[in-house]
């Protein structure tokens, strides 16, 4: 294509910007608190080139990993594509050849064979390295001061999974990573590769496992106990990608699953429970042990929420009808053959935040985005689905009281990053991109990085980072303090 095409995945802040930059000392409105000490890392997808089908979507999009630095209250800003094997090559012929999302049946045959992921997803820090991850593939390692691209990371070659999750969990207690990677083979692979790197960065243990269905599974949780892959009916089918289709599609009529195991034990010890039918989570917020019971509090949906994996499905749901809750998932361990039970926990929503002090274990708190049913005017278009979350949610899932931050009227907000505090009792700070319209042209936005007290969300930021910018749409994202980047392997 010659052009971008004007669909929701390239309009408001799915707007390309096709821009790298460094800037100093950006405008602080208020006070930065001493905490914030180090940098706060995005990943940000954005097409270095236009598409070659118009009916891309945001998920293709090229990787880049932006920087929001604080040292001693001022705040400077970088952003750069990460340079992937597919970033290079068509950096190279300056246009598009990789086609549809996830499937190489529709790229320019030039590159067939070549690395199709965008690193676009997740940054990840562990043992003093920065990662982008997308769970297409493996992780690329980027220089955490300068952005610059190290390269593909493998473990030293050991890595045998050729995909890497997106969504990692790091214990707070030993430091183990541990990861997972699906379609571990290969394209429409059954096989889940189970892995576990110590907390100096040395991959430890892989194992694979088959899992009930070819699905899609974004997301996982550890216990103290357990490693947990609830996934759920989002197929995908080799026929379908030849055919030119989508890699993914829906299924209303199959149930979900929870795949439960010990975490430091063997593949074989693994135990499937059947879940409700055809409903759809990306993000867990967290898992813990209570005695032989163990929870699982998850985003859950009533059907997939990308409308071309529903459509694909054949599934014709308008996106505001989709229900939804935070919801807890009990096993019973205790049991020979343990089932499930369900209870809500708080409102429909996504892009949860835990401290990460609190993985694996009880906890009390957490946070995650919505939108406001009292919100003045439309929401702002972009993002994955093509509109933004406009509200702020603090939960308290033992009890279920609920604080919100609400924002100024059409403006949309990015998935929060948690700052622990240093002082004893304090709950420490959030961070999170809040972009705010200037005009009812849905492209012209200013960006602001928010910084807000974590137990008082409610009041609003305590401090504004002024971009000057309209930053495209937000994945995720992660916070990396000043000693360890000062102690980082790459400098």
């Amino acid at each position: 294509m010659a052009a971008f095409p004007q669909t929701i995945h390239f309009i408001g802040t799915n707007t390309p910007r096709r821009v790298e930059m460094a800037v100093r000392n950006l405008d602080v409105e208020g006070t930065i608190p001493p905490d914030i000490e180090g940098a706060f890392f995005r990943a940000v997808p954005d097409n270095a080139h236009p598409p070659m089908f118009a009916d891309d979507i945001a998920l293709s999009a090229d990787g880049m990993i932006a920087k929001f630095d604080f040292t001693g209250g001022a705040v400077d800003f970088a952003i750069k594509y990460v340079e992937t094997e597919r970033y290079q090559l068509e950096r190279e012929a300056r246009r598009a050849l990789f086609g549809k999302y996830r499937n190489p049946f529709t790229d320019d045959p030039s590159v067939a064979g070549k690395d199709r992921t965008v690193a676009n997803t997740t940054p990840v820090w562990h043992a003093g390295r920065l990662f982008m991850t997308k769970e297409d593939g493996r992780g690329y390692e980027v220089n955490p001061h300068t952005l610059e691209t190290v390269g593909k990371w493998d473990y030293e070659g050991n890595l045998k999974s050729q995909t890497f999750t997106a969504h990692p969990r790091i214990d707070p207690v030993t430091g183990e990573l541990f990861f997972f990677g699906y379609e571990a083979g290969g394209l429409c692979d059954p096989h889940v590769a189970y892995c576990i790197a110590d907390a100096d960065g040395n991959l430890v243990k892989e194992q694979w496992f088959e899992q009930p269905y070819l699905s899609t599974i974004h997301d996982f949780v550890i216990t103290e106990k357990y490693a947990i892959w609830p996934i759920f009916p989002t197929l995908a089918d080799l026929d379908r990608i030849k055919a030119g289709g989508e890699h993914w599609a829906h299924r209303q009529d199959l149930p979900s699953y929870i795949g439960i195991m010990p975490r430091y034990g063997d593949v074989r010890e693994m135990k499937w429970i059947e879940g409700p039918l055809g409903v759809s989570c990306f993000h867990e917020v967290n898992a813990y042990d209570d005695g032989d019971l163990v929870h699982i509090d998850l985003c859950l949906s009533s059907t997939n929420a990308f409308q071309f994996m529903r459509e694909a499905g054949g599934i014709h749901i308008a996106q505001q009808d989709i229900q939804g809750a935070l919801t807890r998932w009990t096993l019973d361990m205790g049991k020979d053959a343990p089932t499930l039970t369900e209870r809500p926990l708080g409102p429909p929503g996504d892009l949860c935040r835990l401290a990460d002090a609190d993985q694996g274990r009880p906890y009390n708190r957490a946070w995650y985005l919505s939108m406001n049913p009292n919100a003045k005017g439309p929401p702002m278009l972009g993002g994955p689905v093509g509109v933004n979350f406009n509200c702020l949610l603090r939960i308290e899932p033992g009890n279920g009281r609920i604080s919100a931050m609400e924002l100024p009227p059409g403006a949309g907000i990015s998935e929060p990053a948690h700052v622990p505090s240093s002082e004893a009792g304090h709950g420490g700070w959030l961070l999170s991109v809040v972009d705010i319209p200037n005009s009812p042209n849905p492209a012209d936005y200013a960006s602001e990085l928010w910084i807000v007290e974590a137990d008082a969300v409610e009041r609003g930021p305590v401090a504004k980072v002024k971009t000057g910018l309209p930053l495209r749409s937000q994945v995720h994202g992660t916070w990396v303090s000043r000693a360890r980047l000062d102690a980082s392997c790459v400098k």
